[in-house]
């Protein structure tokens, strides 16, 4: 059993960045894909960012070019990395981790971007 915990979220001006960090109590380098989902109010959870075991990368066409996913294999964490944070950017961010048939969900961080 992996246990995936979320920080990094809270409340960040338009234009501005956040950098979320999901940190797994195993190693991520087993996991065969990582992702960042997040789920507005009244929205659908939809996938923002993920990366498979081979480096694959996939981003939401919403957030090209402003967020990253990151991974630190040594440290067991995965990054968003935020940059030009936009008031439809708010939602909770949620990590994903799945293994062959496991999926593991952290808790969420909630980010707010307004004035």
């Amino acid at each position: 059993q992996v246990q995936l915990v979320e920080s990094g979220g809270g409340l960040v001006q338009p234009g501005g960045s956040l950098r979320l960090s999901c940190a797994a109590s195993g190693s991520i380098s087993t996991m065969g894909f990582m992702g960042w989902y997040r789920q507005a109010p009244g929205n659908q959870r939809e996938l923002v960012a993920s990366m498979t075991n081979s480096g694959t990368t996939y981003y939401t066409d919403a957030v090209k070019g402003r967020i990253t996913i990151i991974t630190d294999n040594a440290k067991n964490t995965v990054y968003l990395q935020m940059n030009i944070l936009k008031p439809e950017d708010t939602a909770v961010y949620s990590c994903h981790g799945a293994i062959d048939a496991l999926r593991y969900w952290g808790q969420g961080t909630q980010v707010t971007v307004s004035e």
